[in-house]
């Protein structure tokens, strides 16, 4: 009995022993904190945020890699415990929805695939490759439904994704396990910084659209009679639509796939059909604004490409300003389209509607007299937008000395004929002039220079030595009269203290030469970044190009003061695609020389999606699959099943009517109700290479 007993007690005693040593060995240490954060969420464990569960959320919230509102299933409340228990604040945010990218399911494919056993859509892509010839094509297997933790979304008949935008929480579940990427989610804002990309479903039309405008999408809603919708989906990304409904040259008509089999759409005065509704009721239809970030931004330039890029940073919740030379907002559409084309009582009601978003402007104030870059940051903008035109914009201002719109930047040609009459430089001897191109023009100017006792001129181009001796030009003898050259380097940035240029930063090119064929173009050496000191910075230019400045910190030897001048630089605008990407600060693609007001339209909102990135944080830059001049698109060259139907155009008015029609009264009438209904019906809907065919028109 007693052995028993002191067996029995020396087990529990090295139990006990062995259980003290575990402990030690493997303890697990839980923060407190995150058992806080756990006792906040709701502990459904749905995986709405991303994690595992509430637990793993609950961990990653307290380290910082989520975000204390990422509980799609606990609402605002639940946030405002996490951040508090955090030591941060929610503030608001646009909602977002899951938004699927493709048109037509499996009933409507011409190639199909037959999946045996087999119902994800991630493991039939792997074994069958996919569910049509669309390689952006909907898989219609439903792994999306099956992913959603709040029963947003649902199949439908034809095989697709339908959201209910009431239940969608945008948790991301459906976006993160869509193999095809044709699910994600999607604001308003996001669609406006969107830019069309080479691997999802676009139509011909809209690839064409400057402004990009989602036009099927907006046709579609003309034909169900949603007028009010279809001003929403075209101000989404362009504010002027009874402008362009009057004199834009429409490239998307020319793409149009009606085209293949009689005439196209009458998409311009679709949108002119819609935009007159809305003037008619007196409403301005605008999409909703952003929360307010209370970032400001001052533009310089209030016409087409100006006042987008306003109204698009307002939209995307920033405070904008514009600054205009001119009495009046407008531009060029103000000054040279005859009034017959475009009513200024039209132009007027679009930019009240570009006012009412939240754009402040102030006319009659030019830059360089009335204001400066630097008054600009002292005054609060977190950034500063040059969208001051091209030469058809600079006649209508003063013109006795050449324009200094950009601190120390002055254009080639109207400093030539400025020297030409004799006026005097307007800088120093002493000062540091850089002349940026390859022209005779430019080699001409830097001798004129030197000529003239100015000390210090280089020429930076992105040619090599011997192709501008091949091209002609007399390199040596301006190197010995004192002109300095910078070959293979293009501009990439400018930099300045207070009013006054100091730098122009300069990289090198690769070897490449961009003169051997017109698709040949340089690129940038890396680690070729340097500066050279300027003062004036002379460029063969047309036109200033848009450039965006911000400020920079001040570094440690200086201070910030209210009496010191601020620092500054130019932020990379990235307006245009190249098929090589953007080359240099007046590269082509930055230097953008708009044909037509919709090219400019399109200008403004990438504009503002520059200024957009750059003051959210984020690096500014094109898109891995932007689509680019060189992109290769999936499309069609024939159509089938689709009849012949005449195109509805507005009756002109005869000659000798218009002759005396020099008024607010415009030469070409609109569609009626009943034509708007009929060319919408015309519309096939297309994405890459699916389209309604004729016999479906009902369905639409």
């Amino acid at each position: 009995m007693l052995t028993a007993a002191l067996t029995i007690g020396g087990l529990g005693l090295l139990a006990g022993l062995g259980l003290g040593v575990a402990s030690k060995l493997f303890y697990v240490y839980i923060d407190p904190k995150i058992l806080e954060v756990e006792a906040a969420l709701p502990g459904a464990n749905c995986g709405g945020c991303g994690m595992a569960g509430c637990g793993q959320a609950a961990a990653a919230m307290v380290m910082g890699t989520l975000p204390p509102n990422a509980c799609v299933g606990g609402g605002p409340e639940v946030a405002q415990r996490v951040a508090a228990l955090l030591g941060m604040e929610v503030g608001l945010k646009e909602p977002e929805i899951a938004l699927p990218g493709c048109k037509f399911g499996l009933d409507r494919a011409d190639l199909k695939y037959q999946y045996e056993g087999v119902r994800d859509c991630r493991a039939a892509l792997l074994l069958g490759g996919g569910a049509k010839e669309c390689h952006v094509g909907c898989l219609g297997l439903g792994t999306c439904v099956a992913a959603c933790p709040f029963g947003a979304l649902t199949m439908n008949a034809s095989g697709l994704p339908v959201v209910d935008s009431a239940l969608c929480t945008g948790c991301g579940a459906c976006e993160r396990v869509c193999p095809k990427h044709i699910i994600h989610l999607s604001s308003r804002s996001r669609r406006l910084e969107h830019l069309y990309l080479d691997n999802e479903c676009t139509a011909p039309c809209q690839r064409a659209c400057p402004a990009e405008i989602r036009i099927p999408e907006y046709i579609q809603a003309i034909a169900r009679e949603d007028y009010r919708g279809a001003v929403e989906i075209i101000k989404e990304n362009n504010p002027f639509p009874l402008v362009c409904g009057r004199i834009c040259p429409h490239p998307c008509e020319f793409e149009c796939r009606r085209n293949l089999v009689d005439e196209a759409v009458n998409i311009n005065h679709l949108k002119r059909f819609v935009a007159d509704f809305e003037m008619v009721a007196g409403e301005h239809i605008t999409p909703p604004n952003a929360p307010d970030t209370g970032k400001h931004v001052a533009i310089v330039g209030g016409g087409a490409e100006g006042l987008t890029a306003a109204y698009a940073l307002a939209r995307l919740g920033h405070r904008p300003t514009v600054y205009e030379a001119q009495p009046e907002l407008g531009g060029l559409l103000r000054t040279v389209i005859a009034d017959y084309r475009l009513p200024m009582s039209v132009l007027d009601f679009e930019i009240e509607g570009i006012l009412k978003t939240g754009v402040t402007a102030r006319t009659g104030v030019k830059m360089g007299r009335d204001f400066s870059l630097e008054s600009l940051f002292r005054e609060g903008n977190h950034a500063v937008v040059i969208a001051a035109g091209g030469w058809d914009s600079m006649i209508l201002r003063e013109k006795d000395q050449p324009e200094e719109i950009i601190p120390g930047n002055l254009l080639l040609l109207p400093l030539t004929v400025a020297l030409m009459k004799g006026s005097a430089l307007s800088f120093s001897k002493d000062a540091h002039v850089v002349l940026v191109g390859d022209s005779r023009g430019i080699l001409d100017m830097a001798r004129t220079l030197i000529r003239r006792g100015i000390r210090n001129v280089s020429v930076v181009s992105r040619k090599t030595r011997d192709s501008l001796e091949q091209s002609g030009l007399d390199i040596a003898s301006a190197e010995t009269s004192g002109v300095r050259f910078h070959f293979g380097a293009v501009p990439t940035g400018l930099l300045g203290l207070g009013d006054r240029l100091e730098h122009l930063e300069v990289m090198d090119v690769k070897t490449e030469e961009p003169d051997v064929s017109p698709t040949t173009r340089p690129v940038l050496a890396p680690d070729s970044e340097r500066l050279l000191k300027a003062d004036r910075v002379i460029t063969a230019i047309a036109r200033y190009p848009e450039l965006i400045f911000v400020p920079e910190e001040p570094s440690e030897e200086e201070e910030a003061s209210a009496d010191k001048p601020i620092r500054w630089r130019t932020l990379d605008a990235y307006k245009e695609p190249s098929p090589k990407g953007q080359i240099g600060l007046f590269d082509p693609a930055s230097v953008s020389d708009y044909k037509a007001a919709v090219e400019a339209i399109g200008g403004g909102r990438r504009l503002a999606r520059a200024v957009h990135l750059y003051l959210t944080g984020h690096p500014v830059r094109w898109p891995e699959h932007a689509i680019r001049t060189d992109s290769q698109i999936l499309n069609v060259s024939q159509v089938f099943g689709v009849d012949p139907v005449p195109r509805s155009q507005p009756q002109e008015l005869p000659p000798q009517e218009r002759l005396h029609r020099w008024t607010e009264d415009e030469e070409e009438p609109g569609l009626t109700r009943e034509m708007a209904l009929a060319e919408a019906q015309r519309c096939l809907n297309c994405g890459l290479i699916c389209y309604y065919h004729r016999r479906e028109a009902a369905d639409l």
